[in-house]
């Protein structure tokens, strides 16, 4: 047998190949303009417009904050919410016959499940290397569809939306010192009717104006309370001629803190 005839070299985990290459960015002279390098160029790049357009949303979240509205409030049933701007679309979509009712399900996740999927599988619907509109008709038809129509359902809600009665419903009502220790605010707060109307604080609730502006005289609420007025009706009190009593009093107390 010849010398070395049939050895074989086994490597040593422990020895450290020497084969390692610096960090050396790739040759994009190729596409002379159309690209470069991610690491640093890119990536800085998208860095710095992130930090300005984070600075733009900062700059105006200070000068135009967030609206604010009363707490909330369990009892009131005519409470319609709205959600913010950016989900306008989707609630304009749930008032649609064909995506709300029996169809609520279309609506509130197969449409808006189809959108999402296609953007996120849009990658894989258009493989093309162009950048021009035209020459990616499935990418920019998806693009367009989806513009039109979030501006047009967004457009649509607006105008049909009635902001002075949200604003209403929603505003900020100082609440009023009122005596809850007292006997009248007991049997108030008793009434079904009367807390879920006018609100725990007597400042106004669902449709109901607020108790703690009322120039009216314990008769003239006892009045009011029996035979109704305007929208509210009467005959909803459920109590004695005495507890009524009590109550029209505490009323008009704290609606005329002369008295």
């Amino acid at each position: 047998m010849e010398r070395g005839k049939g050895m074989q070299f086994v490597g040593d985990s422990r020895v450290k190949a020497n084969n390692r290459k610096p960090n050396i960015p790739k040759d994009y002279s190729e596409y002379p303009g159309k690209t470069e390098a991610f690491w640093p160029n890119f990536l800085l790049k998208e860095w710095m417009v992130g930090a300005v357009f984070l600075m733009g949303y900062l700059c105006l979240t200070v000068a135009h904050p967030a609206p604010l509205e009363r707490m909330a409030d369990p009892t009131d049933a005519g409470y319609i919410p709205l959600p913010d701007w950016y989900f306008l679309f989707m609630y304009q979509l749930l008032k649609y016959q064909y995506a709300s009712g029996d169809f609520n399900v279309i609506g509130a996740v197969v449409i808006p499940g189809l959108a999402f999927g296609a953007l996120l599988i849009a990658p894989w619907l258009d493989t093309g290397k162009e950048r021009r509109p035209l020459k990616r008709p499935i990418a920019s038809g998806m693009m367009m569809l989806a513009i039109i129509a979030t501006i047009y359902l967004t457009w649509e809600s607006v105008d049909q939306h009635d902001w002075e009665a949200a604003a209403e419903q929603g505003a900020i009502a100082e609440e009023g010192d009122i005596d809850t220790e007292a006997e009248g605010y007991a049997i108030y707060s008793a009434q079904a009717s009367c807390i879920g109307c006018h609100g725990d604080t007597m400042a106004g609730g669902s449709g109901g104006p607020s108790l703690l502006e009322t120039e009216k005289s314990a008769e003239e609420v006892m009045d009011v309370i029996v035979n109704g007025q305007g929208a509210m009706p009467g005959g909803l009190f459920e109590g004695t001629d005495e507890e009524l009593e009590i109550l029209a009093e505490y009323i008009a107390a704290h609606g005329n803190p002369e008295e």
